[in-house]
């Protein structure tokens, strides 16, 4: 099998590597062949060796594969740990990724620098699986970081735009920032532990579950709170939580493709499964996952809230994501890490749906990607609306559909949690069922249903005045192609993904949630196993759905969707006056709360000034002032006495010769007195 694990993780690096390095020799279609198909290779030994783990009870793979360094007992290696909760990260990475290699072609048929985005994206899908293969904290940090270049370099991949490359170099920082948490736990794990990998770091939490550790003064801290803490706020990095979510919605400046990528399969679920596979060093401190608990909630409705205010149609499924992943993060913070990984799968199938989708309007659009000049989509595009309405169902938790049996799970798990900001976070994430709704149909009604596309109305100006010349160079201007659906390679994984976003929540939902999918993986304590509470009442998929119709979450998705049906296919005029009439709060939403004014202010321009500062201060006054001139000075100043001293005849250097010696013979004689 560890030949089969070394295929699978380096099938898409090879791909990677001839498309980048060998592009212009194999051409465009070159690049796309050796890469798609290293990354389906990957995805068949994928889905084969899940097969192995669900019908042939496959041995847990546990194995270093090189060994990088050992320095004073510390072992720096390159190991693969396969159980069934890698394989299945290792299923839905390649799968996706599959999926949105395929819809490249068609997307990027025209762009420039075709193969180097094919080469990218290979890569990333790579950096990925080292990631969530990894059995140690090194090999786990490199994968870490791989992703955040690689990520860096698709976001910025329009490098000749200013927002782009404004997006990507906000990407690289805000992710240094959680970055710098994350080294710093992982700093810690070496210290106390003495060793880097997972099991022997697991095999000893419990002994250091009561460990105190002072940081600064006489202040005692848990070690358990203080790791965990620590790697958390890497988390809050990659998987975008409050407060360093600001780099999400801005790498939206890639192209659609990487969108899907960066929004389903990787990057952001990066800190999701970090998160989980460390559940036994999180179940040592309940600090730590109240912490979790309240950032994971507060993300989850805030940024759902912005997401009512967008146009842009990718910036719309963005908001989503940092809401669905906040949903993620509120389960580890209940301790239903089941429920946390269950819904990261259900979401990277229909939010990688919404986002090709999204894609597919864009290029019926022509690249015209606000909504306000959609409409009436539905019948020009019949395949990407179907499939559109589909995930658009599965986000919002519609009964049966595979976010339904997630997305519910989690606020049942919540609703049983005793932690500190259990009952903050069920308010939000119950009222947060009700805002996903509203923004997710209020983007399908205004893109595919009503009349239109505005964007191609024609202009009813008078002509009266001008002559038919004019009149019909008028129309050549404004008249362009009428929307069409897509070609087969952006239409076919849009099909391909729909399938699991209705069907998989319903074929998995009982090992995962409710069977022993995890069982040896995840720990959870007794007093904060809340799926187990879940569990008492669940009576398979038909009665879990029976249920949730008569819970409030459901009411409350209805709602949403029955409120946009009304504001923007029948009466949009109240739409206008409520915008009107609340303007300071669409303000307030449309400036994403002014974060970013106040980062810009607080760090980039206080950063800034800072650096002034210590420019004139520190550079030009103490290094360059005292101690480059400074010195240069004192030696000019010396050079000019002892020049005076040189004169070149010998009876003056006769002299200083004799008084020399007089002045040590009478140091010897009065120090020997």
């Amino acid at each position: 099998m560890e030949a089969i694990y070394l295929t699978i993780v380096l099938a898409p690096l090879i791909g990677a590597i001839l498309a980048g390095l060998f592009g212009k020799q194999i051409g465009r279609a070159g690049a796309h062949w050796v890469t798609i198909l290293g990354v389906g290779l990957s995805c068949l030994l994928s889905l084969y060796t899940l097969k192995l783990f669900i019908f042939n009870d496959q041995p847990v793979f546990n194995q270093a594969v090189y060994t990088w360094m050992i320095s004073d007992g510390l072992r720096f290696e390159v190991g693969f740990l396969v159980d069934r909760l890698t394989v299945m990260m290792m299923s839905v990475v390649t799968f996706v990724s599959l999926m949105v290699h395929i819809y490249t072609i068609g997307y990027m048929q025209h762009e420039e620098g075709y193969q180097r985005f094919f080469s990218y994206i290979a890569l990333f899908t790579f950096s990925m699986l080292m990631l969530v293969m990894s059995n140690n904290f090194m090999q786990l940090f490199f994968g870490w970081e791989a992703v955040g270049l690689v990520s860096y370099l698709l976001i910025g991949f329009y490098y000749k735009r200013e927002t782009a490359i404004f997006a990507n170099m906000k990407a690289f920082l805000v992710n240094r920032v959680g970055d710098f948490g994350f080294i710093l736990g992982i700093a810690a794990v070496a210290m106390y532990f003495n060793s880097l990998d997972y099991a022997e770091v697991f095999a000893q939490a419990g002994a250091h579950a009561d460990t105190q550790v002072q940081i600064w003064g006489d202040a005692s801290w848990s070690l358990m709170t203080l790791i965990c803490i620590l790697l958390f706020i890497g988390a809050m990095g990659k998987s975008a939580q409050v407060p360093l979510h600001v780099w999400l919605p801005d790498s939206m400046e890639g192209p659609t493709p990487i969108s899907a990528l960066i929004h389903a399969a990787t990057m952001v679920t990066a800190g999701i499964f970090m998160v989980a596979r460390m559940s036994p060093l999180y179940e040592m401190s309940e600090t730590a996952l109240s912490f979790v608990l309240i950032i994971g909630a507060t993300t989850a409705f805030f940024t759902g809230l912005i997401g009512i205010v967008q146009n842009d149609i990718k910036r719309v499924v963005a908001y989503s994501t940092l809401s669905q992943l906040g949903y993620m993060v509120v389960a580890l913070g209940v301790s239903a890490y089941a429920a946390g990984l269950f819904h990261l799968m259900t979401h990277a199938f229909f939010k990688a749906l919404l986002f090709l989708a999204a894609g597919s309007v864009i290029i019926g659009m022509h690249h015209d990607q606000d909504i306000r000049n959609m409409g009436g989509l539905k019948k020009h595009m019949p395949i990407t609306y179907w499939t559109a309405l589909l995930g658009s169902l599965a986000l919002i938790g519609f009964p049966g559909f595979s976010g339904f049996f997630s997305k519910d799970a989690i606020i049942a798990a919540v609703g049983h949690a005793q932690i500190p900001g259990s009952g903050y976070a069920l308010v939000l994430v119950t009222l947060g069922v009700f805002i996903t709704a509203l923004y997710s149909f209020r983007m399908f009604f205004l893109v595919f249903h009503g009349q239109g596309p505005r964007h191609f109305e024609p202009h009813h100006e008078a002509h009266d005045d001008h002559g038919d010349a004019e009149a019909q160079e008028h129309h050549q201007v404004h008249d362009e192609p009428k929307p069409h659906e897509s070609p087969w390679v952006v239409t076919l994984p849009l099909i391909l993904l729909a399938i699991p976003s209705v069907l998989i929540g319903w074929l998995t939902v009982q090992p995962m949630l409710f069977g022993d999918w995890f069982a040896g993986i995840i720990t959870v304590l007794p007093q904060h196993d809340t799926l187990a509470k879940v569990g008492e009442g669940y009576h398979g998929q038909f009665g879990f759905v029976l249920h949730g119709l008569v819970t409030a979450p459901f009411w409350l998705a209805m709602a949403g969707l029955g409120l946009a049906w009304y504001l923007y296919t029948r009466n949009p005029a109240i739409a206008a006056a409520i915008k009107a009439r609340l303007g300071w709060l669409h303000d307030l939403l449309d400036r994403k709360y002014w974060v970013d004014e106040a980062y810009q202010l607080l760090f980039a321009k206080g950063s800034r000034g800072l650096g002034g500062l210590f420019s004139s201060a520190g550079d030009r006054w103490f290094i360059d002032g005292l101690l480059v001139n400074g010195s240069a000075r004192l030696v000019n100043s010396f050079a000019q006495v002892a020049r005076q001293v040189q004169t070149g005849y010998l009876y003056h250097y006769a002299i200083a010769m004799i008084l020399g010696l007089l002045l040590l013979l009478g140091v010897f004689v009065f120090s020997g007195a």
